[in-house]
């Protein structure tokens, strides 16, 4: 079962995340591959490893940006607003709806999704507890009862760690994918992930020295 499993780190804000969500999916379905959910505090990993909020990148770096976006939008083909309304957000309640979720056995990749959608097509604002219940409704979930859930102990204590555990495999950013504990960082890098998952090559996890 392990070698037929990839970690999904992401965040529910996070552009690349919600670019390369519905290939990713198509992908894992095409492979019958187990996805583990891992929402994580991407301000967190940053503060770690060097990365910076948009707003704060060199101005040659946003609108290269912006360029991208346009690109990925017409390779995707899927809606994509430049500046959405509500970016940047705070996702702690999202994720934690999601983790809630996770702990009762549910299937998360549909909420995830309409989140991500949400964020950078619809317009929608994810800190609102609303909005979420709305989509966990729309995605077949109790969206009263993952709100509910969210506040639980346990589930504050799993996204922390779920963002512990980001740091020390050294992720950088999202979506990052490990499979058989080599990491993809990038939806730009789903064909490579696709390459491992159907070759019988050896993986490249990380170098433990440098």
């Amino acid at each position: 079962m392990a070698a037929r499993t990839i970690d999904y780190y992401f965040s529910l804000v996070s552009l690349w995340s919600y670019v390369g969500c519905a290939a990713f999916d198509e992908m894992r379905r095409r492979h019958n591959m187990e996805v583990v959910y891992k929402p994580v505090d991407l301000m967190a990993v940053f503060a770690v490893s060097g990365g910076l909020p948009v707003k704060q990148r060199a101005p040659q770096r946003q609108a290269y940006r912006l360029v991208e976006m346009q690109r990925w939008r017409e390779v995707r083909n899927l809606p994509l607003v430049l500046h959405p309304k509500f970016y940047p957000a705070n996702p702690t309640l999202g994720h934690r709806m999601i983790l809630a979720a996770m702990a009762r056995n549910q299937d998360v990749g549909a909420f995830t999704r309409a989140c991500l959608k949400a964020v950078w097509a619809d317009e929608l604002n994810i800190e609102d507890p609303a909005t979420l219940g709305d989509l966990a409704n729309h995605s077949g979930l109790d969206g009263a009862a993952l709100l509910a859930g969210s506040d639980d102990p346990q589930i504050e204590a799993r996204a922390k760690a779920l963002t512990d555990e980001a740091i020390a495999r050294r992720v950088f950013g999202a979506p990052t994918y490990f499979y058989r504990d080599e990491p993809f960082w990038g939806q730009d890098r789903l064909d490579m992930l696709e390459a491992a998952i159907t070759s019988d090559r050896p993986a490249l996890p990380l170098p433990t020295e440098l």
